[in-house]
């Protein structure tokens, strides 16, 4: 597949990938520094002597080699493509200090260019390997929201909380965090990463909890408000318009629809119920090896929503002094529309 697509009408005949993350894509393991894909011929996995056998027994289809300590990796690289005739190098995403490294090894620099959104595209649209995986996730996901749901009570610490879902997750299987779980309670809810803290959750507060699992590498998210006690009036309300927001979002993802027009669909029940200027970030994101990637769902987003897309759909509501709302759930795109990954109570008190 990248073969197909790296070097079609392209004066490439070599592609070199730096990038962690679109490494463990290929390969399938973490750890490794450069894989280098030739127009034809064998492709090579360049790996430090730490992970190198890891990366031996555990990456199928390359060629594995070691790199030497006190070895350049870029010299490597280009000496590599030099043997294997590879004359005009693409390559995914170096910094300025590597790509000057790589412009001094390969000798000349107009023959490099910069092609970040090859493998980008391709990370977009998940089979149905990774499509497993991201099931995983999400069940894990929602066990600690369960977990949540759970344990949530007054007197507890943000940061207990946050401990009591992480392990339950990690008995369960979970290969460890999306990012960093938080437990957001009063005013912090209205952080939209409001972290946690040490802070005691006290009777009637507003708790955000946003969290997310890994399994093989794929990252899951998923968000609910609770509150500790009988929520207010006020509480009820807010919550109700960011749930509408969320299912009116939900019902238009589907294939060929732009990632705006999601966002839109969300975005104007909270405009219409008067709190606009409160919903501050996009109504959602692509979700994969990295919780935050390509496609967005946001006022400016380009993107077209694809079979195989995996994003999440998260409006939320945020009044800094009281506190925040916000309903999320990793959502998968099919041919006929979505389905719902991660699944939890929508349910705005804790019991």
């Amino acid at each position: 597949m990248l073969r197909q697509k790296a070097f079609k009408g392209s004066k490439s005949d070599g592609y070199a990938i730096f990038d962690p993350i679109n490494l463990t894509y290929f390969t399938g393991v973490s750890g490794t520094s450069a894989l280098l894909i030739p127009k034809d011929g064998e492709s090579i996995l360049f790996v430090y002597g730490t992970n190198y056998e890891m990366a031996k027994a555990e990456a199928e289809g390359f060629k594995v080699e070691r790199v030497k300590s006190g070895e350049k990796l870029m010299d490597r690289v280009a000496n590599q493509a030099e043997t294997l005739h590879a004359k005009h190098l693409a390559f995914d995403t170096l910094d300025v200090e590597s790509w000057q490294a790589l412009a001094k090894s390969f000798g000349d620099k107009s023959k490099l260019t910069a092609n970040g959104s090859l493998v980008r595209d391709l990370r977009k649209v998940k089979d149905e390997k990774e499509i497993k995986f991201m099931r995983k996730a999400a069940e894990l996901a929602s066990l600690g929201m369960k977990v949540a749901y759970e344990t949530l009570e007054p007197g507890w610490k943000e940061k207990d909380v946050a401990a009591e879902i992480e392990y339950a997750m990690r008995k369960q299987g979970s290969d460890g965090t999306s990012f960093e779980t938080s437990v957001a309670s009063a005013a912090n809810s209205a952080y939209p990463h409001g972290g946690c803290s040490d802070r005691k959750i006290r009777e009637g507060d507003l708790v955000v909890v946003d969290l997310g699992a890994k399994y093989k590498f794929y990252c899951s998210d998923i968000t609910r408000t609770l509150v500790t006690g009988k929520p207010s009036d006020k509480q009820m309300r807010l919550y109700q318009i960011v749930q509408e927001a969320y299912e009116k979002a939900f019902e238009t993802i589907r294939p060929n629809v732009k990632g705006c027009d999601v966002d839109g669909a969300g975005r104007k029940t909270i405009e219409e119920a008067g709190y606009g200027e409160y919903f501050v970030h996009g109504l959602g994101h692509g979700v994969g090896l990295e919780v935050h990637e390509p496609p967005t769902l946001s006022i400016s987003s380009k993107d077209i929503l694809a079979t195989g897309n995996v994003v999440t759909d998260e409006p939320g509501i945020y009044l800094i002094g009281y506190g925040g709302i916000r309903v999320e759930d990793t959502v998968l795109v099919t041919k006929t529309g979505a389905e719902k990954l991660t699944q939890a109570p929508y349910r705005l008190g804790s019991r």
